[in-house]
């Protein structure tokens, strides 16, 4: 029986166990920190880089392959800094495959073409399990493996499949064996199968040459694609030299290139945190990451690539005849494989195959959008062989469309811990991907607008990356009449507080903040939790609890609560005859965990205050540069504006949540039960006149543009925005997000927004791209824009 890639990792990291206890004996020299003195001349260097880059290489591989770590963090930083010390005295010995390389190339203008040196092709696809059994009897027909029962339905089948089985046109195959062409009877007349995800992100053909990448490249057109070399280095996962014995002179490597739910969720928040725009689902992201003309930008992004395949070899290549031992191969010389992979004995296998992986599709915590199946012997591929863009041994069966037919019976309108007011539509019952949905988020007046969305509607709903109901478009046909555009309540549906939409924010919001019920409960069970105040066992039943029996209407109330109060949630029954009841150590142990919060900082106090817009990022730049709650709660929107990633929408977020009167009162309530340590801010005065008085120490006072203030708008034709706002700040000025009196410029590129209209009103010079690139000092050229 073939072994599993799990088998497969499993051995892996065995084997790299030995590897571990070789590097130990061999590092015994090796301080813990930086070394106490470089090589003292080239050979030593050579040795100490040699055993670095692997060492370096081999925990890589554990880390973001084989998730096993065996080294710390600081031994792993250790060797890293050691390794940039010993290259940095001998520049000569840098070479691009140092894991010291991974980023640092200079932003790129363009992505320049590459051609691949073997097409890659795309997948033809099914759709359901007829396609699927055509397949298998067109194939089984060319290899000449059909029975009588099967000829039966030739002539039927023949139709269904189109020209994906015409005549074959050539041997190529997609993965050929170029070292071992010997035809395996036993191979073919088995006819496996070899099943795999069939992730949703982007193809990539990875070039390597005597085991170094030298060049990465989308798929394009199949013949050519654009050259994303710097960017792919920088997936951590990936290796830039191939480990292990018999590796070819030259060999194309396919891959797919994708982000995880977790890391998209994570880079989601901190986009949002900083004000920027958010991704959409994580193929846009992945793919928006993939192609930054500026590679430190897309080392930020957390994208993993999984290989599948390759493409050409060189003939002195010795490779498997079997597309499963290829696959092993390929994890032997440490690149990525799924682990998802199946040997299929029958089509009756990939059928079943197909149905788990769609069963189970939400735990593999990665989009995917169906199966491939594809022929495991590499020798029947080539006597199969291939149509001009697919090739005949494979197919991708999608899984269904998750979408469905509803009716829209009504309109609620929930409000959120941050008082959004979010319009859910309730839905007559349908099923989802085999989930029954009655509800479904329509997101914003906007996307109602939008969409034209009102009760009575019929609509298609589709389970947002399928895990959110979401309403995408309605069928105008048959529309009751006297319907009307839903428009979300100008008062708070739960308190009748004002409900405000603040400029540039597509979100409606309740002012109401925690006199407003729906509030007090979520904002009450965050101002508790592990990531503000830290308060132990206080959770979302105890809240629940507190906020019923008006022992807690606001976050000062918790801090008042006694032992007496929290009896009720924690009476247990007695086990004795008369059942009596008593208090268990519960009450008394949350009592010492709000006594604990009372010494906090800054930073974590902001978090808990759960202001709109300000996550753990923004709260760390606020607490640094105000050093004190009372210097925050005095400052304008100007100086809000100088934090690094606060822009106008989160500054005036900032403001907005200070000068409102009940929670100014919250807030000089609680001030009284807490403990602060004051700590001088980064800058002593924030001036709001026309001149930076700060002493940022990455603004340089010499520099040609130290002390300006600038402003991007609209699409630049010769540059992205975020190349624009680089090069100014290497020059020494600041690029704000916003307009205001203290902004030295804006400039406009092509369809500029609303800021175009506000530096006119505030009398701010406007001024084009050509004035911009004079700035930066370059000359007016067509480029592409990312």
């Amino acid at each position: 029986m073939v072994d599993s890639l799990e088998d497969r990792i499993a051995s892996k990291a065995v084997e790299a166990q030995a590897l571990d206890q070789d590097s130990a004996s061999d590092s015994s020299a090796l301080p813990p920190g930086l070394p106490q003195e470089l090589p003292p001349d080239l050979p030593q260097a050579k040795k100490r880089i040699a055993w670095l880059r692997k060492t370096i290489a081999h925990h890589d591989h554990r880390y973001f392959v084989l998730d096993d770590p065996q080294v710390s963090d600081s031994e792993y930083d250790a060797w890293m800094r050691e390794l940039e010390c010993i290259e940095a005295h001998y520049p000569s010995l840098v070479v691009p495959e140092s894991p010291t390389q991974r980023v640092g190339a200079a932003p790129q203008k363009r992505f320049a073409e590459a051609v691949h040196l073997q097409p890659m092709l795309s997948l033809a696809n099914a759709f359901d399990e007829s396609d699927i059994r055509a397949f298998d009897r067109r194939l089984r027909d060319r290899l000449g493996l059909l029975g009588d029962a099967d000829d039966a339905e030739k002539d039927d089948s023949q139709a269904v499949t189109g020209d994906l089985f015409a005549p074959k046109t050539s041997p190529a195959a997609e993965n050929p064996s170029p070292a071992d062409p010997v035809d395996d009877p036993q191979a073919i007349s088995q006819m496996v199968y070899i099943g795999e995800v069939k992730i949703d992100g982007l193809a990539v053909n990875l070039l390597y040459e005597r085991g170094r990448l030298v060049r990465a490249a989308t798929r394009g057109d199949g013949q050519r694609g654009e050259d994303v070399t710097l960017n792919v280095r920088t997936i951590r996962s990936l290796p830039l030299v191939l480990q292990g014995k018999g590796l070819p002179e030259t060999l194309e490597v396919r891959g797919e290139i994708f982000m995880d739910r977790a890391g998209f969720e994570r880079m989601n928040a901190q986009l949002h945190e900083k004000d920027e725009r958010s991704f959409a689902n994580p193929r846009n992201a992945a793919a928006g990451s993939l192609r930054q003309l500026d590679p430190a930008i897309t080392a930020a992004r957390p994208l993993q690539i999984h290989c599948y395949g390759i493409g050409a070899a060189s003939p002195d290549a010795t490779l498997p005849s079997r597309h499963r031992k290829l696959l092993d191969r390929l994890a032997d010389w440490g690149l990525p494989i799924d682990t998802h992979i199946r040997s299929l004995a029958t089509i009756e296998d990939c059928i079943a195959y197909h149905a788990e992986i769609a069963a189970n599709r939400q735990d593999i915590g990665y989009d995917i959008d169906g199966v491939v199946l594809k022929l495991d012997s590499l020798r029947a591929r080539e006597i199969v062989g291939h149509i001009a863009r697919a090739p005949r041994w494979a197919v991708a069966w999608k899984f269904p469309a998750q979408e469905a037919l509803s009716e829209i019976v009504a309109i609620e309108v929930q409000v959120g811990r941050t008082g959004a007011l979010t319009p859910v539509a309730r839905l007559k019952e349908v099923q989802v991907g085999g989930v029954t949905i009655t509800n479904a988020t329509l997101h914003n007046q906007d996307e109602i607008d939008r969409k034209d969305i009102r009760i009575g509607d019929r609509v298609w709903v589709r389970r947002a990356g399928d895990v959110i109901p979401e309403v995408i478009r309605i069928v105008p046909e048959g529309r009751p009449r006297g319907t009307r555009p839903f428009v979300l309540p100008q008062r708070c549906p739960i308190c009748d507080s004002p409900a405000k939409r603040v400029e540039g924010e597509a979100v409606v919001r309740c002012t109401g903040s925690l006199i407003c019920p729906a509030q007090r409960k979520q904002a009450i069970r965050h101002f508790a939790s592990r990531g503000a105040l830290d308060i132990e066992g206080m959770g979302a039943r105890l809240v629940d609890y507190l906020v019923d029996n008006r022992l807690v209407d606001n976050f000062a109330d918790i801090f008042r609560l006694t032992v007496e109060d929290l009896k009720g949630f924690f009476l247990k029954p007695k086990k004795d005859k008369d059942m009596k009841t008593r208090p268990s150590k519960g009450a008394t142990n949350v009592i010492d965990a709000i006594e604990r919060a009372r010494s906090t900082t800054l930073e974590r106090l902001l978090i808990a205050l759960g202001i709109a817009h300000v996550g753990e990022a923004t709260a760390a730049a606020l607490a640094a540069r105000f050093g004190a709650l009372e210097a925050l709660r005095a400052a304008e929107e100007e100086a809000l504006l100088e934090v690094p990633d606060v822009g106008a929408i989160v500054a005036a977020s900032i403001r907005a949540f200070f000068v409102d009167e009940n929670n100014a009162k919250i807030i000089d309530d609680l001030e009284a039960y807490l403990t602060l340590p004051e700590a001088p801010p980064i800058h002593a005065e924030v001036s709001n006149a026309g001149s930076d008085e700060q002493d940022d120490s990455d603004e340089t006072p010499s520099a040609p543009l130290a002390g300006k203030l600038f402003v991007l708008t609209g699409t630049l034709e010769t540059l992205t925005r975020d190349d624009a706002k680089r090069r100014l700040q290497g020059l020494g000025a600041k690029v704000s997000g916003s307009v205001s009196k203290r902004t030295d410029a804006l400039f406009a590129g092509q369809n500029p927004g609303s800021k175009l209209a506000k530096a006119k009103g505030a009398g701010v010079p406007v001024l084009d791209e050509a004035a911009l690139l004079e700035m930066i000092g370059e000359e007016p050229q067509k480029s592409v824009s990312s």
